[in-house]
């Protein structure tokens, strides 16, 4: 190997300090190896910390393909493709927003001709065919105006059905889920970009499609949510202080406790809903991934316990691990980065879903939000002669 010279060194670190602070070498993943021939024997797929860390890096490729379009990059210069090119993945499609021609999404796909150039014959197991990645907001003057008008209605309504972005990400990911099949598919993102791939593997949940979902630092604060814990806490309340009272008979007291389990059944998990027809979604085939950070205000409220009722105290509900169904199949993996105080701007980064020192713990107790935001997909419809009201979420 030949000697480099000193212009060729100099050369090489006055690059690599005028490095854009974006570029993959400067602050991608430091101990993530490219794919080779051995993924063959042993897929990195099946690594639970490999698979969060490539997602994670194709979430910032949509971040700069619109960084990369707001600044003029051209092929030779873009940021974006250096990012899903060492994973061995190519661009198939961007999701532009129509309102103000932004990119807010894109298609990743296998790319087989870049992997056979390294001797990988097959996709890897694990490996997803296509990956629907969706960027969270992003603080720029020509994509601030619509990024905060999708914050604003998840904030007002906690549902971001009536979003232009949320349409064309539900057709994106099912297009390419009918043509590699579900199984191969993933949807994946941060921020605001979560709240989406939330709500759209959702929505493909109930058409009994069941796509891999990943979702990291997801918004969980809304003026609904608030207003829905006041009146809640304000019921619980209620019924503690009612009783206390002495009850005017019996019989009274038996018909109130049965008019409010007949209330609550909509939003219980139903035990026996496996192999059901035209009742939603089969427990345990859809389990969205959720990464969140405590000192994040943004998304820490999925870490709050549900151990909301006593009832579900005397079930002993509180403690079991992950997000459970009352029949024990798993609802959601919540993973849970604890740093102490850290400052918003870090907790809430996507970067550090990739970092060396990342220490994950799977939460060990019931997670109230998601419950209830998942509770539409696990309980019984209601009744057609009803207001006809369906569930926003």
């Amino acid at each position: 190997m030949a000697k480099r010279g000193p212009e060729e060194i100099t050369k090489e670190i006055i690059e690599e300090k005028e490095a854009h602070p974006y570029a993959f070498h400067v602050s991608g993943p430091r101990n993530v190896n490219a794919p080779n021939w051995r993924e063959l024997i042993n897929s990195s797929w099946k690594d639970g910390n490999y698979k969060r860390t490539v997602i994670a890096c194709f979430i910032q490729a949509v971040y700069l393909l619109e960084l990369d379009r707001q600044e003029n990059r051209n092929e030779e210069n873009a940021l974006a493709p250096k990012w899903w090119m060492p994973f061995k993945y190519k661009l198939a499609q961007t999701l532009v927003d129509e309102r103000d021609g932004s990119i807010f999404g894109a298609i990743l796909e296998w790319d087989r001709s870049a992997a056979l150039s390294d001797l990988i014959l097959i996709r890897p197991s694990g490996a997803p065919r296509a990956v629907l990645g969706l960027r969270g907001t992003l603080l720029k003057s020509l994509t601030i105006r619509r990024d905060i008008e999708d914050d604003l209605r998840f904030l007002a309504w906690e549902s971001l059905k009536g979003s232009v972005r949320f349409k064309a990400a539900l057709e994106a990911l099912k297009s390419v889920a009918e043509r590699y099949g579900s199984s191969n598919v993933c949807i994946a993102g941060h921020s605001l970009g979560a709240g989406f791939a939330l709500q759209v593997g959702k929505a493909l949940a109930k058409e009994g499609i069941y796509v891999d979902t990943h979702l990291f630092n997801p918004p969980s604060v809304s003026l609904a949510m608030s207003l829905r814990n006041i009146g809640e806490k304000a019921g619980f309340v209620w019924k503690r202080l009612k009783s206390m009272l002495p009850s005017s008979s019996s019989e009274n007291q038996v018909n109130s406790e049965e008019g409010e389990k007949g209330n609550n059944t909509s939003w219980k998990w139903v035990p026996n809903l496996y192999g059901m027809k035209n009742s939603g979604v089969a427990l345990g085939k859809w389990v969205p991934h959720l990464y969140v950070n405590n000192s994040d205000y943004i998304c820490c409220s999925y870490t709050d316990p549900e151990g909301a009722t006593e009832e579900e105290n005397n079930n002993n509900n509180v403690g079991k691990e992950n997000v459970r169904p009352r029949n024990g199949q798993m609802a959601a993996k919540l993973f849970v980065m604890s740093k102490g105080n850290q400052k918003f701007l870090e907790a809430h980064g996507l970067e550090q879903w990739w970092s060396d020192d990342v220490e994950l713990q799977l939460a060990l107790h019931n997670s109230k939000l998601i419950s209830r935001q998942l509770k539409s997909l696990y309980s019984l419809p209601a009744p057609q002669t009803n207001t006809g009201k369906t569930s926003s979420g």
